[in-house]
C-alpha cells in the first residue's frame, strides 16, 4: 500500500454486483502528516497528466521453445502508478502506460530529468488501489468529465498547507464513512477501469515482456493491513471488487471464485502483516471472529498461495524479538501502522516465520495448514516506478524534489524509512502470462530485496552431493526430488531429506555471502525454528562452540557510498541433510541468500547532498533472497 494512505471505511457491507454499473464505492483516502508533508520537499504540482495513450500491441514474435528446467524471470507484483488516489494526491503523475515503460527499461522522463532502471524486468503487474481506481486524476484535470467541482482546485493548489487540508478533509470523510457523491458515476468508473487494464493487454508482448491485469484490495480496518494484490492471468474482469464493498477477505475469495466460474484465472497475495496488529496471520479466529476450519484453511490457500515477504514498508520475514538467534532477522524492520499510527503489535499474527509454525500447529488439529505461503516480493513504489535498485532509487512515492530534507528527517514514517522494496522470482518456462501464473499457482517463486539474483532449491530422500557435480543436475534435481514451493514425496525408507542450494549474484550488486536453510518444525503443538548455514564464501570455518559462521567482512566505504567485489562469491552451491529429522513432526525449509554488506539508498542520498547518514537508519544493508519452502508432513493414519 502507501505511506500514508488509509481506507478506512466500516459500516455496512455492500454486495458486489457483476454488472456494468455499481451502485455504490467508498473513497479510497489519504492519511498524512504536516511533517511527511514539509519534509517531503514537493515542487508544484504539474498540470494533470492526460489520459494515458494506449501504445499499439507488439506484434507477437515468435516465441522461444520452452525451457523444461526453467528459466529465472524477474519483475514486480505490486506497484502504483497516478491511478491510486494516494499517489495521485502525494504529486505522483507517472500514469500506467509510463510505469510500464520504467519496467521495460525504456527512458521515462521525471522531474525534468530522463532517467531509466539500469535493468529492465521481464515481467510486471501494475496494482492501483481499486478504491477510486483512475478518478482523482481525472478530477483535477481542468478539462476532465468532473472539472468543475471542488476537487479540481483543490488537487491544484500549489500550496502545501492548502494540499495538507485536503489530505485532512479526505481522512475526516472516511472516519465518518462518507462518500464522495462527486465521484460517484458509474460510467466514469467503467471508462476508467478498461482503459486502465488495456494498457496491460497492450504492453503484454509474450516471450519478451509480461504485463497482467492487476489492482489491489485495501482493507485496513483500524489501520490494520489486510491488503491484498489481485494477479489476473489473462484479461481483466469487468470490474474491480474493492474494500468498501467488503473489508472481509473472504468476501474477496467469494469474488475471485466467481471470477473463475466465468473463465478468469486469478490470485490474490496479502502483504505487510508486519502492521497488521497480528491480524493478518491470526491463528485463533477468522476475520469475521469464527473459529479456523478445514474449509476455510483449504479455500485461503486456494486463493492466496503466495506472500509478499519484503517491499518498501519492511520485510515479514521475522523480527528480531521473534527469532533472536538469527543475526539478519532486523531488515528493513518497519512496525508502524497506516496512516502513521502507532506502533504495530507484533507478538503474535504479524511475521510469517512464526506463521509457519502456528499454520503447522492449526494443521495437527484440522488436517489443513492454513499458511502454507509460498513467497513472492514487490515494491509497493507509489512514484510509478518499480525502482529497486539501490543506486538508482528515486524515493518511495511522490515528488521528492529536496532530497537532504528527505533523509534527515526522522518522523516515524517518513520516506527514509522505507526501502526501495522487492522483486518476484519466478522459474517458468517461458515468459508468458500462461507460465508465469502457472509458476505463481504452484508456487515456484522467490522474493529478494530488489535484486536479480538467482536462487534454485530443491529438497529430496536421495540427493548427496556428488548430484551438484552432474552436468545435468538441474534436470535430476525436478525428476528425483521437489523444487520451492513443493511437498516433499512419502519418505519411504529414507532417514531424512537432502536439500540442494544453489545461488548466482546479480551482475549489478554485490557478491554472495552465503546462503541459509531456515527450518521451521512442529511436533504436538510445540513450534522451533532454526538457521542453519549451508555454503558461503571463503575460507571461513564455524565456531566450534557456538555453530556461527563469521561475518563476511566489509568493504564499503560511508565517505563515497561505495563498495567493492573483493570478497564473497559470484555463485554459491551446496547441499545439507537435515540430522535431526523426526517424521513425526510437520517441517517448512525455505532457503535464504544472503550478499555482502552494500551502501543502502539513504547513505547514497546522503553523500549525494554532503550529509552525514540519518543515525535512525542502517548506512549498509545485505540484500538477500527468500525461497519458497518446501514441506514435509507425516502420513496421516
Amino acid at each position: 500500500m502507501d505511506l500514508a494512505h488509509l481506507v478506512r471505511a466500516g459500516g455496512k457491507v455492500m454486495r458486489y454486483r457483476q454488472s456494468l454499473i455499481r451502485t455504490a464505492l467508498v473513497a479510497a483516502t489519504i492519511a498524512t502528516t504536516a511533517a511527511v508533508a514539509a519534509m517531503a520537499g514537493y515542487s508544484k504540482p504539474a498540470p494533470p497528466a492526460p489520459a494515458p495513450a494506449v501504445p499499439k500491441a507488439s506484434a507477437e514474435a515468435a516465441l522461444p521453445p520452452p525451457n523444461p528446467e526453467r528459466n529465472a524471470y524477474f519483475g514486480d507484483l505490486h506497484l502504483h502508478s497516478s491511478y491510486s488516489a494516494d499517489a495521485f494526491a502525494l504529486g505522483t503523475r507517472l500514469d500506467p502506460d509510463t510505469a510500464h515503460k520504467w519496467a521495460k527499461g525504456e527512458e521515462v522522463e521525471y522531474l525534468g530529468q530522463k532517467i531509466r532502471r539500469k535493468a529492465a524486468l521481464d515481467f510486471l503487474a501494475l496494482t492501483d488501489h481499486a478504491e477510486y481506481l483512475g478518478v482523482i486524476p481525472e478530477a483535477a484535470d481542468p478539462k476532465g468529465v468532473l472539472a468543475g467541482s471542488s476537487w479540481t482546485a483543490a488537487l491544484n493548489n500549489p500550496d502545501p498547507a492548502a494540499r495538507f487540508a485536503l489530505f485532512r478533509k479526505l481522512v475526516a470523510m472516511a472516519d465518518a464513512n462518507e462518500r464522495i457523491e462527486e465521484f460517484e458515476k458509474p460510467e466514469l468508473l467503467l471508462s476508467l477501469w478498461k482503459r486502465y487494464s488495456a494498457v496491460a493487454d497492450a504492453h503484454n508482448a509474450p516471450g519478451k515482456f509480461t504485463a497482467f491485469v492487476a489492482y489491489e484490495w485495501t482493507s485496513a480496518p483500524g489501520n490494520q493491513n489486510l491488503h491484498r494484490c489481485v494477479i489476473f492471468k489473462g484479461k481483466g474482469p469487468q470490474l474491480p471488487f474493492s474494500s468498501l464493498d467488503s473489508l472481509d477477505p473472504e468476501a474477496l475469495w467469494t469474488y475471485l471464485e466467481k471470477q473463475r466460474e466465468l473463465g478468469l484465472d486469478v490470485i490474490a497475495i496479502p502483504h505487510n502483516g508486519n502492521i497488521s496488529n497480528g491480524l493478518m496471520f491470526d491463528g485463533e479466529k477468522t476475520n469475521a471472529g469464527a473459529p479456523i476450519t478445514r474449509a476455510y484453511a483449504e479455500r485461503r490457500m486456494r486463493n492466496e498461495p503466495l506472500f509478499e515477504i519484503v517491499q518498501e514498508k519492511g520485510s515479514s520475514d521475522t523480527h528480531p524479538s521473534l527469532s533472536p538467534r538469527d543475526e539478519f532477522a532486523d531488515f528493513e524492520t518497519y512496525t508502524m501502522l497506516l496512516g502513521q499510527g502507532p506502533p504495530a503489535k507484533i507478538a503474535k499474527g504479524s511475521y510469517l516465520r512464526q506463521a509457519y509454525g502456528v499454520g503447522q500447529q492449526i494443521s495437527e488439529r484440522i488436517g489443513v495448514n492454513p499458511f502454507k505461503y509460498g513467497i513472492e516480493a514487490g515494491t509497493d513504489n507509489h512514484a510509478g516506478m518499480s525502482s529497486t535498485e539501490e543506486f538508482n532509487f528515486q524515493g518511495p512515492n511522490g515528488r521528492i524534489t529536496d532530497r537532504a530534507a528527505a533523509i534527515q528527517a526522522v518522523s516515524d514514517g517518513t520516506p527514509v524509512f522505507n526501502s526501495p522494496g522487492g522483486l518476484t522470482g519466478v522459474w517458468a518456462e517461458q515468459n508468458t502470462r500462461d507460465a508465469l501464473f502457472s509458476a505463481l499457482q504452484r508456487k515456484e517463486t522467490y522474493g529478494t530485496s530488489g535484486v536479480r539474483m538467482k536462487l534454485r532449491f530443491f529438497g529430496g530422500w536421495d540427493f548427496d552431493a556428488a548430484l551438484l557435480k552432474q552436468q545435468d543436475w538441474v534436470k535430476q534435481a525436478y525428476q528425483r526430488g521437489v523444487p520451492m514451493g513443493g511437498d516433499l514425496p512419502a519418505r519411504g525408507q529414507a532417514k531424512a531429506p537432502t536439500f540442494v542450494v544453489h545461488a548466482v549474484k546479480d551482475p549489478d550488486s554485490g557478491n554472495l555471502d552465503r546462503i541459509q536453510i531456515v527450518k521451521v518444525s512442529t511436533k504436538a503443538g510445540k513450534s522451533t525454528e532454526r538457521v542453519v548455514d549451508v555454503v558461503w564464501s571463503g575460507e571461513r570455518k564455524p565456531d566450534p562452540k557456538t555453530g556461527k559462521l563469521p561475518a563476511v567482512g566489509s568493504t564499503v566505504d560511508l565517505a563515497k557510498a561505495s563498495y567493492t567485489n573483493t570478497i564473497g562469491a559470484t555463485e554459491l552451491m551446496g547441499t545439507w541433510t537435515d540430522k535431526d529429522f523426526d517424521p513425526a513432526a510437520q517441517v517448512t525449509y525455505y532457503a535464504r541468500a544472503l550478499e555482502i554488506p552494500t551502501p543502502r539508498w539513504s547513505t547514497r542520498w546522503a553523500v549525494e547532498v554532503k550529509l552525514p547518514p540519518n543515525p535512525k537508519v542502517p548506512t549498509t544493508l545485505q540484500e538477500r533472497a527468500w525461497s519458497s519452502p518446501i514441506w514435509y508432513a507425516p502420513e496421516r493414519k
